[in-house]
C-alpha cells in the first residue's frame, strides 16, 4: 500500500505532515507514505524545505493520494506542466484532498457534479470551478474525499485507513496522535465524521 502525499512549493505544513504521521502510525509490510512532490525539494508556506520522498508521477501509481494545500495552490491548476504530470483515477486509487488541494481534483475533474469541502479562503475558488462548497470539515463520495480546515487533515488520513485497513486500525491511529485526556472524545468525533461516508 502505497499513500501518495501531493506536496507542492508553498505547501501548508499542518496539511501534509500531519497526514504523514497519521499515515504512518500503520506498522506492517508494504505500507508506504511518501511526501510527493513536482521537484526534489519544496518549501512550506513558512519557509520550511523538506526533500521529496517521491516524485509527482508516482502518484498515478500509488494505492492512495492526499492532495495538500498551499498558498500556491492557484499556481499549480494553471501550470499545464505540473498538471499534466498528474494522472488519478478514482476507479482504482483512493483520492483524498485537503483544503485547497480541492481545486486540483477541481481541475482534474474529480468532484465534477459532487459537493466538496475546504478551506474559506479557497471556497470562492473552488465555487468558481464550478463545485457546490459544504459548510462541514469532511465528505467523501466513492473512493474521493475531501477536508477543510487544516485540523481536518486527521480525518482524511483516517477515512484512508478506515478504507484500506479498517475502521480499528483508523481509530487507533488517530487515538495514539489524540490529546491526552481527550483521546476517546477525539477518536469519536472523527469517527463521527468518518464512518457515514465509509462503504456499508
Amino acid at each position: 500500500m502505497h499513500i501518495a502525499i501531493l506536496t507542492f512549493d508553498g505547501f501548508n505544513e499542518l496539511d501534509s505532515l500531519i497526514a504523514l504521521g497519521v499515515l504512518n502510525r500503520i506498522k506492517k509490510p508494504g505500507w508506504r507514505v511518501s511526501i510527493c512532490c513536482p521537484t526534489a525539494e519544496v518549501t512550506s508556506m513558512n519557509g520550511v524545505t523538506i526533500r521529496a520522498q517521491s516524485l509527482l508521477e508516482d502518484a498515478r501509481r500509488a494505492d492512495a493520494v492526499v492532495v495538500g494545500s498551499g498558498v500556491k495552490t492557484r499556481e499549480v491548476v494553471a501550470s499545464p506542466e505540473l498538471m499534466g504530470r498528474l494522472s488519478l483515477d478514482p476507479q482504482r486509487q483512493l483520492i483524498a484532498a485537503q483544503c485547497s488541494g480541492t481545486l486540483v481534483l477541481a481541475r482534474l475533474g474529480l468532484v465534477e457534479g459532487v459537493p466538496a469541502c475546504t478551506d474559506l479562503t479557497t471556497r470562492p475558488w473552488v465555487q468558481e470551478a464550478g463545485v457546490e462548497v459544504l459548510n462541514q470539515p469532511f465528505f467523501a463520495r466513492g473512493n474521493v474525499a475531501t477536508a477543510g480546515g487544516c485540523f481536518a487533515s486527521p480525518y482524511l488520513a483516517g477515512w484512508i485507513i478506515a478504507r484500506a485497513e479498517s475502521v480499528e486500525a483508523a481509530a487507533g491511529a488517530l487515538h495514539y496522535v489524540a490529546p491526552v485526556g481527550e483521546k476517546d472524545a477525539y477518536v469519536a468525533n472523527a469517527l463521527k465524521n468518518i464512518t457515514p461516508y465509509l462503504p456499508r
